[in-house]
């Protein structure tokens, strides 16, 4: 990764040893707050058990979770594309995902889409090129946005179902490990009012949304009402694909 040594926490930090979203307004909107504990809370969980080897970051921006893998992988390679919001302050290799990635068959162990492939127009093409520089065995970590509002526009395309997910890594010849919804349907409402407060200056009231969403929201819920609406209602998506041994 370039400038390694310069990196620092952006999108998601530490706090009491917990990965969670910025509170640092310049690098996280308030009302995006919750969608990145959620996704931090994913990834946490995910990265001890999935992540080895040569990483490959898809559409990496600040690379905002580099402190989180940085110790399971033995080299890391990022790449976006030259419209990218975010910089290449840390990119080692500028393209398209909508083609061909400029790295050699079966040279990586771990790659990591985060927040990326709802905004690739032709998304099949990445989901093949993850396959061909996964080595076999190797592994994707993918999350994305279902319940969510346009960002990043022009270039937001698509909101996938588990469905859709399923059906891409199918088509590319990965075997899906997880695949879990994330959120429910008292986070997505709460981050449509925290975005609307935020917008009318409301700030206060936003994050006071979103803390009652997660907090009081689960005790009055109770867990299996809440994975009810986490099912119906999904926030969100993360998933671990693997590309099966004796594959080429």
């Amino acid at each position: 990764m370039q400038n390694s040594l310069e990196w620092l926490p952006t999108k998601f930090v530490r706090k009491h040893g917990k990965l969670r979203g910025s509170r640092d307004k310049a690098e996280l909107s308030i009302a995006s707050r919750l969608m990145a504990d959620l996704i931090a809370q994913a990834y946490e969980a995910a990265i001890p058990n999935h992540v080895s080897g040569r990483l490959l970051d898809l559409g990496c921006g600040k690379a905002p979770l580099y402190e989180s893998y940085r110790e399971y992988v033995s080299d890391v390679q990022c790449i976006d594309w030259s419209n990218s919001p975010h910089g290449v302050e840390y990119t080692d290799q500028v393209c398209d995902l909508s083609e061909t990635i400029p790295y050699s068959d079966g040279r990586f162990e771990t790659i990591i889409l985060s927040d990326v492939l709802e905004h690739l127009p032709e998304p099949i093409k990445c989901w093949h090129e993850m396959h061909r520089l996964l080595s076999p065995g190797g592994k994707a970590l993918i999350n994305v946005p279902f319940y969510y509002q346009i960002h990043e526009a022009p270039h937001d395309f698509y909101r996938y179902t588990e469905f859709a997910l399923r059906r891409f890594a199918q088509e590319s010849g990965f075997d899906v490990i997880e695949l879990s919804p994330f959120g429910g349907a008292l986070d997505v409402l709460a981050d449509l009012s925290a975005k609307l407060l935020v917008e009318v200056r409301l700030s206060l009231a936003a994050r006071l949304v979103q803390y009652l969403a997660r907090s009081i929201g689960d005790a009055r819920l109770g867990q299996k009402a809440r994975q009810h609406t986490t099912a119906r209602f999904p926030f969100g998506y993360f998933m671990v694909v693997v590309k099966p041994l004796g594959s080429s």
